[in-house]
């Protein structure tokens, strides 16, 4: 009997441990993930996909850019309800916390104009965002509400989700710049780079799954949806 309380109690302590870390790497990775934001806008260099909308319609509404973010990412959440996606606390979460994390970065960098400041900005960037998505992804709280968006589509429409994702961030990219966003080479660099960084950062924040799952948060994050090949 010692023994059987002693085993329950240590799973307890585990489950109680392992949901403490993934709470840290969500909230650590949506932070960081607006932060990365930032440094991408700051570099002016270019801008991935999502942002480059946001800071379009930022230009056109003269919000900030992390304000239109959550309104954007608040929105597509919306567009989950006829898709029958489930959202969990990490969709929620990364409504707000991307958008305040770039908006507070922002207004803590100096304006950066030359080169040797920009492009630095920009790498930084880039493999930062590849960190942060490591971490939350690994949280598996839920997807944020645009990978959910692609994965809604993928199964309504029963299209790859390469396809889905393609035909979305073309449209993103093309209405944001219309709208004024920066696409450069910072954007292709970032298309390019972010599969290999997240699925790097992915295996190092790997966090082991608790024996049989939890009723609480969403389940089956779809990492084929936020990972290009």
């Amino acid at each position: 009997m010692r023994q059987a309380t002693t085993s329950i109690g240590g799973t307890l302590l585990s489950t109680r441990n392992r949901l403490g870390r993934r709470l840290i790497q969500l909230y650590a990775g949506l932070a960081l993930y607006g932060a990365s934001s930032a440094l991408l806008v700051e570099s002016g260099l270019g801008l991935e996909p999502w942002n480059v909308l946001h800071q379009g319609l930022a230009e056109l509404t003269g919000l900030t850019i992390g304000v239109v973010s959550i309104i954007v990412g608040a929105g597509v959440l919306l567009l989950w309800i006829p898709l029958r996606q489930r959202p969990g606390l990490g969709t929620v979460s990364n409504v707000f916390v991307v958008g305040v994390a770039m908006d507070g970065t922002l207004a803590a960098l100096p304006a950066a104009h030359s080169l040797v400041v920009r492009i630095p900005l920009l790498v930084a960037g880039i493999v930062l965002n590849g960190v942060a998505t490591g971490l939350y992804i690994s949280a598996r709280f839920g997807p944020g509400p645009r990978d959910g968006l692609m994965t809604g589509l993928h199964r309504r429409t029963g299209r790859s989700i390469r396809l889905m994702r393609t035909a979305v961030e073309v449209a993103v990219v093309v209405s944001g710049f219309l709208l004024g966003g920066t696409i450069g080479i910072g954007t292709v660099l970032y298309a390019v780079s972010i599969g290999p960084l997240a699925q790097l950062f992915l295996r190092v924040f790997a966090v082991p799954p608790a024996p049989g799952g939890s009723a609480v948060v969403a389940a089956g994050q779809p990492e084929r949806a936020i990972l290009r090949p």
